[in-house]
């Protein structure tokens, strides 16, 4: 198959929507697709380049100031019809409700190309990042919410990471013509397992290996209430010796720093900044706990990888996440901003090695059904379907 898979984001940018389609980018390569991914430029002009077994052709940007390290197209309509009427492409698959994804989708249905949408945003992953905005957030985050289900609805199959996510969008009872269905956005397990971090990465960034790691990877910006994580830490150091381990960048991490420094807990946190692909799976191996205190996930790809990499998981009990962290199984879910309820749930774990032991299995086994190569062969499904549909 000729497949194009286009993103409003995506790699260097690092968060989960941009680390799935890469995923699902080269997954579909090795398997012997013809695999074009469309995605904003990282310096402004268009631009093709080859990531390994695929190629990507870069659509002209602007910065957009709220996400760090962030560009987005603001008008990229002539050079997506370009691409695609070039490409020829059997299927398209979109992972955006902005500017590619709308170009893709309007010129897909000219052209009588299949579409494949899937959904990984949720309004407030933009709106805690606009501070002017926040007296109404509510009402804008449900229209978006809706303008989002109006953009993925065009297109011919809707998925979404999880059958929590569908539901979060009112989309249980599938009223629409298209088919909605949840197709996990997996992990490639070749790489996350459990095992001893190597010292290089220790020695890096000056982990401490005498007291207990919490940690947090992911996007450093506001959505992901991480300074609610330096309270429930701030609590669990009355309590016992421990470090904070908090791996990424974004727009929120000076306030972090200030939020660490006034608390006098410089010593005991480490702030590593972006870091690189490899440096992600062994900081994975790092933490004795991995905590996730965002609200406003759809699956979250960076618990998946700390599993499967033996880390029980704290998280707060909003919607998806319950999926991956299941409550006493292999973590505890809390309730959200609960700063206290999340320290408790990290004392008992790093303060039990045998609960800990036991939660690690279970982790591991949970990640263990999401698996990148069930998430490929369904879609490869998904797409052969939709083909023949046309043919």
């Amino acid at each position: 198959m000729k497949i194009i898979i286009a993103s409003d984001l995506y790699w260097p940018v690092i968060n989960g929507v941009s680390t799935f389609a890469r995923s699902l980018a080269k997954g579909l390569a090795d398997r012997g697709h013809e695999v074009l991914v469309i995605a904003p430029s990282q310096n402004g002009k268009k631009y093709k380049e080859v990531d390994g077994n695929y190629s990507i052709a870069r659509t002209a940007t602007i910065i957009f100031p709220f996400f760090q390290n962030y560009r987005f197209s603001p008008s990229p309509y002539s050079e997506v019809k370009k691409i695609i009427s070039e490409f020829n492409p059997d299927i398209i698959h979109t992972q955006s409700f902005l500017m590619i994804g709308q170009a893709v989708i309007k010129y897909g249905q000219k052209y009588n190309i299949p579409i494949v949408s899937t959904n990984h945003a949720m309004p407030e992953n933009l709106m805690d990042n606009l501070k002017l905005l926040a007296p109404v957030s509510r009402p804008i985050n449900f229209m978006l919410k809706k303008y989002i289900v109006r953009i993925h609805l065009k297109t011919d199959y809707f998925t979404m990471p999880t059958q929590s996510a569908i539901d979060l969008f009112d989309l249980s009872n599938n009223k629409w013509k298209v088919p909605i269905e949840a197709v996990s956005n997996g992990i490639d397990l070749s790489k996350f397992s459990v095992g001893q971090p190597p010292k290089n990465v220790i020695e890096k960034f000056k982990i401490p290996t005498n007291s207990p790691i919490i940690t947090y990877v992911g996007r450093v910006d506001a959505e992901k209430h991480i300074s609610v994580l330096v309270h429930a830490f701030i609590h669990v150091l009355a309590k016992q010796p421990a470090h904070l381990l908090i791996v990424g960048d974004g727009t929120d991490s000076g306030n972090l720093k200030e939020l660490v420094n006034v608390s006098d807990i410089s010593d005991k946190v480490t702030f590593t900044g972006r870091v690189s692909e490899q440096e992600i799976i062994d900081l994975h191996k790092v933490g004795t706990v991995f905590c996730m205190t965002s609200p406003v996930e759809l699956q979250s790809i960076v618990m998946l990888e700390a599993m499967a990499s033996g880390q029980p998981v704290v998280a707060v009990d909003a919607g998806p996440l319950k999926e991956l962290c299941q409550n006493k199984r292999n973590g505890y879910l809390c309730e959200t901003d609960n700063d206290k309820e999340i320290a408790r749930a990290l004392e008992r774990i790093i303060s039990d090695p045998s609960l800990r032991a036991s939660m690690s299995k279970e982790s591991v086994a949970i990640a263990a059904t999401h698996d990148i190569k069930k998430t490929l062969d369904r879609f490869e499904e998904i797409y052969t379907s939709l083909i023949n549909l046309r043919t």
